[in-house]
Formats: structure tokens, sequence, C-alpha cells
């Protein structure tokens, strides 16, 4: 099966001034997938989403959206793109339902059609029923709203910087949720320095690190890396501790538990089969996986 590329960079290098920001950034971006762009604030993330867009010029390198070439000031296929900001800005004296009527007229939208369209985006993103005026919304209702701005034309490809960036959890779970949903009908690039929520809706990452693609690859390719998978042990009855320490000499001591570092499947169904055989008691089994921030930090040598 043949996967398109929805967005390609080819060695792409930006400088402002003598600061190096991208340094040959490459990475693909395939049909209905949600691509984590992940990097440190200030890592040029930004920088890439805007060139991507035709509103910065790079210095070398090569940016195709569907095929066709980004040439700064000159994107064609921006009307196919929808792209929501960091900081998204708003007519504060419209409402959400205003302010898509008038993104949608912009983007020549007919009227009965848009009107079904602004009623499902509202749905979607969970203000049809918000009835005041933009000046008064939350930083996560504004969020929202800037999701619908950039999907009311149905576009092929969705661009979100930083979405999740200054949100409570409860706002964070909300534009995941959305973006999740959007994946459905558009490619979504989404660029953000919280690792956690990669793990929850994305199906490929880049890391971006000194402005260059330290990693980059599916979510499987991820876990693949990780090493750190650890088993801690609690026995009902701690005279049982030693009998399990002498089978698994790796094992230590920590606060009462047994706890067994970089422990494999094999090693999990041994104890398993141990404890079984030996109707030895527990309290609890447990296993833990490397976190996500702890395998980027040894990718990029931290």
């Amino acid at each position: 099966m043949i996967i398109l590329s929805i967005l390609e960079l080819k060695n792409v290098s930006k400088s402002f001034g003598n600061k190096s920001v991208l340094n040959g950034v490459s990475f693909s971006v395939p049909e209905n997938c949600v691509f984590g762009f992940i990097g440190q604030n200030g890592a040029g993330k930004t920088t890439t989403m805007r060139a991507v867009l035709g509103l910065l010029r790079i210095d070398s390198g090569q940016i195709n959206v569907f095929g066709d070439k980004v040439i700064y000031g000159c994107n064609p296929k921006n009307g196919s793109i929808g792209f929501l900001p960091d900081v998204p800005e708003f007519y504060g004296y419209m409402t959400a339902r205003e302010y898509l009527t008038l993104c949608g007229n912009i983007t020549g939208i007919d009227r009965k059609s848009l009107k079904t369209r602004c009623d499902e985006l509202l749905r979607l993103v969970g203000l049809n029923n918000e009835k005041h005026r933009i000046k008064g919304y939350s930083r996560g209702m504004k969020q929202r709203l800037g999701i619908a701005q950039a999907l009311i034309n149905r576009p092929k490809l969705l661009i979100c910087d930083e979405p999740t960036s200054a949100l409570d959890p409860v706002g964070r779970k909300d534009i995941l949720d959305i973006i999740s949903s959007a994946k459905k009908h558009t490619s979504v690039v989404f660029s953000t320095h919280i690792l956690s929520d990669v793990e929850k809706v994305c199906s490929r990452v880049a890391l971006l690190e000194n402005g260059k693609i330290a990693f980059s690859g599916t979510i499987e390719d991820v876990h693949a890396l990780k090493t750190g998978t650890s088993l801690e042990l609690t026995l009902a009855d701690q005279n049982d501790v030693k009998k399990v320490s002498a089978a698994f000499p790796d094992a230590s001591l920590i606060d009462g538990r047994l706890v067994i570092p970089k422990a494999s499947d094999k090693d999990c169904a041994e104890l398993m089969k141990f404890l079984s055989e030996r109707m030895i008691p527990i309290i609890r089994l447990e296993r833990h996986e490397e976190a996500l921030e702890d395998m980027f930090m040894e990718v990029i040598g931290k």
C-alpha cells in the first residue's frame, strides 16, 4: 500500500541573523494521521509552521504541500490548510457563530452550506450553546473556537501550534479530543512540548532539537526505544523477600518493595511463575514503563 505524504520538508534551514533556528530539518506527514511535532519552547516549531504556510522565507531546502512546492508569499494550497496559531486572535465583539460565519464568507462557502457547517463545528468544539461575546471567553474556549475556524473550509491539512499550552487538564483534554475527532477527515500536525499529549493522540512524531530532527517515526517506534521497564513487587509476608531475592539477584529492596529494573516480558513471566508455584501471597505487582520524557532525554543525549 502506497502512503501519500500530505506534507514534506526536505533539508529546511532558517537563520535569523547569526542565530541558526532550523538546520536541515526533514520529515513527512502521511494522510489521515495526527503528527506530533515535539520540541522545547524556542526550538523552532513556530518557525517551521510559518514556513509551511509560506509566511516565512527559508534559507535553503524545500517544503511541499500536497505535492506542490511552497514559495514564500505565494502558497496556493493554503486554501486547503487550516491553521490554529499558538495565541489566536478574534473580534471580541462577535459571538462564536458570527465569527465562524465571517470566516466562511471569506473562504467562499455558500450561505446554506455555511449555516450547516457552523452548526457542525460549534457542536464539535462544544460551543453550540454559548451566546456570549468572544471577549468574555476563557483561554480554553478561544482555543476551541480557533480549531473551529481552522476547520471551516474542510481542510486536508490542519496545523495547530501549541494548542494545549497554558490550558488546565480539562481544557487540554477537550482540545485533544477535538483533534482526535478531526483526524477522521484531515491530517493534523500539532506542535507541542507536552509529551503526554503526544502519546494520547499522535500516530507519528518528530522531535526537534537544536534545529535538527533528533527522532522521527511512529508511536510504535517510540515505544520500541524504551528500555526502562521495571517490576515492583510488594509481598504479603516479608519473610518471603529472601526467597524471591535469591531467585532474582537483580532485584533490590526499596521501601519494603522488591524492584527489578529493566525487566523484560520473559522476566515478568518467570516472576509470576515463581510466585505461583510456591504459593507466595502478594499484595501488589506493578509494571512501570520508562516515561516518554526520560526516553526523549536519552535520544537527545541529556
